[in-house]
């Protein structure tokens, strides 16, 4: 006699759990990005992690852009880098690399799991210093902010010949994902 079929299930239930949570980058600004164009650049931000893909909206004509835009990923393995690239938007050809960085969650992710309500908002837990295994181009705090834990950081772009770009981290706790500490 043949077995029963079964629904399957492994759809939405599994791919949650093998997720940790969400990592929310706040794309702040882009300071003395290189110019692509005549006098100045069209600047965005491509955020890459794994097979996820993120860009922010175009600034036109500024090579010091404001864009305060905020960018999700769904964090599944910590040790996959984050890449972060600035490109100039051309019209007619192929967009301009701005340069790039790499930036790496864990030490933010070990702040994660310290248990720290309780403490005043603006309270440092940790200091990443820069040095050649990361883009960082001054220390970067970890701080607990308004019951949350946040990190800042000033990225210097690599393979280009000026530019920074300033970031916000900020963990979500994903309903039935496997959390950090899972």
């Amino acid at each position: 006699m043949d077995s029963p079929v079964t629904p399957d299930r492994t759809s939405s239930s599994s791919s949650m759990e093998g997720l940790m949570g969400l990592l929310r980058i706040r794309v702040k600004r882009g300071i003395n990005l290189a110019v692509r164009d005549v006098r100045t650049s069209d600047p965005y931000v491509v955020i890459k992690m794994g097979r996820q893909k993120l860009k922010t909206r175009v600034i036109h004509k500024d090579i010091n852009p404001e864009w305060n835009e905020d960018l999700t990923l769904s964090v599944a393995d910590p040790k996959l880098p984050i890449k972060l690239t600035v490109y100039d938007h051309d019209t007619f050809s192929k967009d301009d690399k701005m340069g790039e960085a790499e930036f790496d969650i864990r030490t933010y992710l070990e702040a994660l799991k310290m248990e720290l309500s309780g403490l005043p908002s603006g309270t440092i837990i940790s200091r990443v210093q820069p040095n050649r295994n990361n883009c960082l181009s001054d220390e970067s705090c970890i701080m607990w902010y308004e019951g949350k834990v946040i990190q800042d950081m000033i990225l210097r772009l690599r393979n280009v010949e000026c530019g920074e770009v300033e970031i916000q981290l900020q963990w979500i706790d994903l309903p039935g994902s496997r959390g950090i500490r899972g």
